[in-house]
This record gives C-alpha cells, sequence and structure tokens, in this order.
C-alpha cells in the first residue's frame, strides 16, 4: 500500500509518522493529515486563532444550554414522568464517550470542520462528505428550531413587561397560529451579522450570555427549592424504563452543541491543550446544571403539570413556588440563552462549509475569509438566509427530531474515527487520548445507535432522503471539483500499481 502524497518507488514513512495517511482508490481517498494542517496556512481561507480554553468552555455551554432545558422538558417529562432526572443523565451519559472521542481528534488534527475534517483523515472522501452534508443539516436546522423557541419567549416577555401583544401572523410560524415568526428570522440575521465581525467578537459576546444564563438558571434552582415537595416524586417511573429511554431520545437535542467546539479547532491559540478542556469542560458543567434543573422543576410543581407546558420552568415558579416575577426572569434568561445557542451552532456549521469550500466539495467562493475580521463572510450569509427562512416558516417540535438523528449519526462516525487513527497511526501526536480504546468509543457507538432506534419512522425517511440529496450534490459537483482528486500528479495519493487515487 503507498501513501498520500507517496510516488511510486518512493520509500514508505516510518510507521506511526503524523505526515503520511494511507490511500484507498475512488471515493475512499483519504486526505493527508500535515497536508489539512498546512491548508490552514492558505492565503484568502486563513481563519484567526485568537481563542482559548475559557471561550471554548463558554462557546460549548453557550451551544448546549439553550432550548433543550427551557422548553423540551415540557415536551419529555410527558414520556418520563419525575424520572425525567434519569433520562437527562442518559443523555449524558451518551454524549460523554462520543466527547471524548471529539476531544482526542480535535486535539491530534486541530482543523476546522469537526467530524467531516476527521472523517477525511480516516475514512475517506465519501464518508467525509456524507458527515458533512449530515452536519450541514443538523446545525442548520438546530439554528432554525431554537431560533423558533426565541421568538415565543420574546412574545411572552413582551406581553407580560409592558402589555405589548405581537399579531400571530408575524409572531409564529404556519401550523401554530401564525403566517410567519419574523422575531425568529430577525435572530438569525443578527447573529449572523455579530458572526462576520469576526470570531473574538463573537466569543467575547456569548462569554457574557453564558455567565448571564448560568446565573438565571442558579436563580431558579434557589427559587424553586423553596417550595420543594418530595412528594411530586412518588410513582417515580410512571412508564417505566422505556419512558425514560424515550424522554431521554426526546431530552438528546438539550446536550446537542459541545461538538461545535470542535469546529473552532483552527482559531484557537493552543489547541492540543484547549479543545479537550473545552469539549469535556462544557459537557460536565451543562450535565451538572440539567440535573439541578430537572431536581428542582418537578420539586416545585408535579410532572403531570410540567407535561406540555410551552413554558415549564416558569411555570414550575408561578405555579409551584407562586413567585410571578421569577417568571420574567426566567423567560429574559431564555432569550440570552438561546441567542447564544444561535451564535454558538451557526458559528459551527459556517465553519464545517468553510472546510468543505476549501476542500473543493462546496464552491471555493465559500472558503475565502475576509482580510479586516478573518471570517468567513460568504459561507456565513449563504447559509444564514435560508435558515432565517426555515425559523419564520417551521414549527419547532419536528425540526427537533431531525437534529437528533443527524447529531447521533455523527457522534457514530467520530468514534469510529479514533479507532481507526489508533490502528493506522498508533504513534501520531495527541494533546488528549480516549482511555480504554476501543472499548469507550464502542459503548458511545453503541449508545447512539440505540438512542437512534428510538426515532419515529418518519424521522429516518426525512434524514435519508437528505442523504440521497446529498449524494446527487456530490456526484454532480464534489466529486468532480475535489481539490484532492484534482491536484498535481506528485501532492496526489498513489497505489501500488503507480496510478494516482481517482485515475482510470
Amino acid at each position: 500500500m503507498a501513501y498520500v502524497g507517496q510516488q511510486p518507488g518512493q520509500d514508505r514513512p516510518a510507521p506511526g509518522s503524523s505526515g503520511r495517511q494511507e490511500a484507498h482508490d475512488g471515493l475512499f481517498a483519504t486526505k493527508d493529515i500535515d497536508r489539512l494542517i498546512a491548508d490552514t496556512d492558505e492565503e484568502g481561507s486563513k481563519l484567526r486563532r485568537a481563542v482559548g480554553a475559557l471561550d471554548l468552555t463558554a462557546l460549548g455551554i453557550g451551544a448546549i444550554i439553550g432550548t433543550g432545558i427551557f422548553v423540551i422538558i415540557g415536551e419529555a417529562i410527558g414520556d418520563s414522568g419525575p424520572a425525567i432526572v434519569l433520562s437527562f443523565v442518559l443523555a449524558g451519559l451518551t454524549c460523554v464517550f462520543s466527547a471524548l472521542s471529539y476531544a482526542e481528534l480535535a486535539s491530534s488534527i486541530p482543523v476546522a470542520g469537526s467530524a467531516y475534517t476527521y472523517s477525511y483523515a480516516t475514512m475517506g472522501e465519501i464518508i467525509a462528505w456524507i458527515i458533512g452534508w449530515d452536519l450541514i443539516l443538523e446545525y442548520g436546522v438546530a439554528v432554525a428550531a431554537v431560533a423558533v423557541g426565541w421568538g415565543q419567549y420574546l412574545s411572552d416577555l413582551l406581553d407580560s413587561l409592558f402589555g405589548i401583544t405581537l399579531p400571530q401572523s408575524i409572531a409564529n410560524p404556519p401550523g401554530e397560529g401564525g403566517t410567519v415568526n419574523l422575531p425568529a428570522a430577525f435572530l438569525v440575521l443578527a447573529v449572523a451579522a455579530l458572526l462576520v465581525a469576526g470570531v473574538r467578537k463573537s466569543a467575547r459576546t456569548n462569554t457574557v450570555m453564558v455567565a448571564v444564563k448560568i446565573a438565571i438558571l442558579g436563580l431558579f434552582c434557589v427559587v424553586a427549592f423553596t417550595a420543594f415537595n418530595g412528594d411530586h416524586f412518588h410513582n417515580f417511573t410512571p412508564h417505566g424504563f422505556s419512558g425514560v429511554v424515550d424522554g431521554a431520545a426526546l431530552i438528546f437535542f438539550a446536550y446537542i452543541g459541545f461538538d461545535a467546539v470542535s469546529t473552532g479547532s483552527e482559531e484557537t491559540r493552543r489547541p492540543q491543550r484547549d479543545l479537550p478542556i473545552g469539549i469535556i469542560g462544557a459537557l460536565v458543567i451543562a450535565t451538572i446544571i440539567y440535573i439541578l434543573v430537572a431536581i428542582a422543576a418537578v420539586g416545585a410543581l408535579p410532572a403531570g403539570k410540567l407535561s406540555g407546558a410551552e413554558a415549564p420552568l416558569a411555570n414550575a415558579l408561578s405555579d409551584g413556588a407562586g413567585v410571578g416575577w421569577a417568571a420574567d426572569v426566567i423567560s429574559f434568561g431564555a432569550l440570552i440563552a438561546i441567542t447564544s445557542v444561535v451564535l454558538t451552532v451557526l458559528f459551527g456549521q459556517t465553519r464545517i462549509a468553510f472546510s468543505m469550500s476549501r476542500d473543493g466539495l462546496l464552491p471555493r467562493a465559500m472558503g475565502r475569509t475576509s482580510a479586516r475580521t478573518g471570517a468567513p463572510v460568504r459561507a456565513t450569509v449563504v447559509f444564514a438566509i435560508p435558515i432565517a427562512i426555515l425559523a419564520a416558516v417551521v414549527p419547532l417540535a419536528e425540526i427537533a427530531k431531525l437534529v437528533n438523528i443527524g447529531t447521533l449519526f455523527a457522534f457514530v462516525l467520530v468514534n469510529i474515527g479514533v479507532i481507526w487513527l489508533r490502528r493506522t497511526k498508533p504513534d501520531m501526536e495527541r494533546g488528549y487520548r480516549v482511555p480504554f480504546v476501543p472499548v469507550f468509543p464502542v459503548i458511545g457507538i453503541a449508545l447512539c445507535v440505540f438512542l437512534m432506534t428510538k426515532l419515529e419512522a418518519a424521522t429516518w425517511l426525512r434524514f435519508l432522503g437528505w442523504l440521497v440529496l446529498g449524494l446527487i450534490v456530490y456526484a454532480v459537483y464534489g466529486y468532480r471539483h475535489s481539490r484532492l482528486r484534482n491536484a498535481p500528479r506528485d501532492q496526489r495519493p498513489y497505489l501500488d500499481d503507480g496510478r494516482p487515487v481517482g485515475a482510470g
């Protein structure tokens, strides 16, 4: 077997060298890790290294804590009952194993693109395209979903504080009593404008918002615990363990986002050190907060009364603790929380699209960065506009399910990537190493697949339809414009018979 960049007859690199990746013919051509890293210095497509461990941890928390805790808990508790606490634990446990794998790959391959880039370096171009296309859907739909929740909280807060009632026609999407959700669309476009201003400003703004929403959730726990009633936890699992699992499959939406930290690899000053801290730290902190909030909410108000509530945390304080003013504070906290989610997840999506365009799988123009701010302005604008339209016209419930399956699929491939690189490049420098490989990644894969089986058939059909569309786009455009496939002969992967990858 020859290696990426190796001419016929050349000696093979030393085992474990970080500069050579096994090549495969056709659709499974892999991209050399050194070349991936070298591409980050390409003029006109260079991101600025401007963030550290604190910024990355805040980025992860900003992406995780949002609509999931403020809205989805009211939908999931109908399945799980008071055992919603266990649903949060199960969903968090599912993420922990995948988070460890993300931490290892991000510290080993500090290149924007997250699971897309890791797949390109391990499993080949077609797998990288599939996961990149999947992540574009996941991140874009996640932004639209949380933006819809933001519009609902804005309407309620304006009505409560100022007596201003937004017309239903412009405050809700079709199917929920409205025509178009203008607040949701406005939020997406405003956040896109902030991202265009550069990663430093975006990261600092996000850190402030994260501090505010953690403080507000802390206030919620303090007030809710004053009305704590242990009797609310009787009949802990009304629908048995299956109810806990069903709740976890939906609540998983509340954990989506920690993987967005890895998309900031190229903008991190010390990626080998800071990325693992940001990814694992954000997930641990968010999980602790979620468990405390779930216990406080059920302790203040029975699960039956929280079920189906559009603003479950606000109801827990107003109806359970009898503190009406606190509900307005929670609504304000939800606005801040959701804004930070939109910021960080849209950041992640634009970086994935940026990486794919730099590799030629999407139009190269989207891979250009601003000379003034270092931000991928074109990629941000190209994706922000359709996401704003989606947020304006699609209801929340159906969006959340589609996001979950896309995220779980990405987690599966990241776990596989760790096992793959440990086998093919055991001596490669790693800033962090997952313990007990392959056991931990295999557990992560099994948990993700288990939760995927709990999603309904319609969600699977929509997801498969998106992947089929992606394969068509790849066949028509990506395959023909791939930079790896169209590189000069002395830079292309060669096979044992002397043919360059993709030839013949």
